[in-house]
């Protein structure tokens, strides 16, 4: 009975418009690698593409293969009040299921605000 283990992890993505940023878990939620836009280039108008997100992938592919992980759970988070991810997200999500990871489910966990603080300003507005 020689069965082979194979191990799970979790990556969350969070891609906005400006930067992509990928953190790899176990199960128990410690982080073992995180991986930004910003390590890979440092031009500022290159960090949300989808290129860059494909070298993001990679990176992370190097450390799982060190900690055996196989199976991924996706997480995918947007900024609060954009209509949904970046660029990056999806080019990442499809590298790594290239790379030879078997993605179980893909989460979207974008925040949705709901009513938020006081507007400036009393019960007729904001005077000018």
């Amino acid at each position: 009975m020689n069965k082979e283990t194979t191990k799970t992890g979790i990556v969350s993505i969070y891609s906005t418009f400006n930067n992509t940023i990928a953190q790899l878990t176990d199960l128990a939620g410690n982080t073992i690698a995180k991986v930004t836009g910003g390590i890979i280039t440092k031009h500022d108008r290159l960090k949300a593409n989808p290129t860059i997100a494909m070298f993001i992938a990679k990176r992370l592919k190097e450390v799982a293969i060190d900690y055996e992980i196989k199976n991924l759970y996706v997480r995918v988070r947007g900024q609060t009040t954009s209509t949904g991810p970046g660029p990056g997200a999806h080019a990442l999500v499809k590298t790594l299921s290239k790379e030879g990871f078997r993605i179980i489910s893909i989460a979207d966990i974008t925040r949705v605000p709901r009513g938020g603080p006081k507007k400036k300003g009393c019960r007729r507005g904001r005077r000018v």
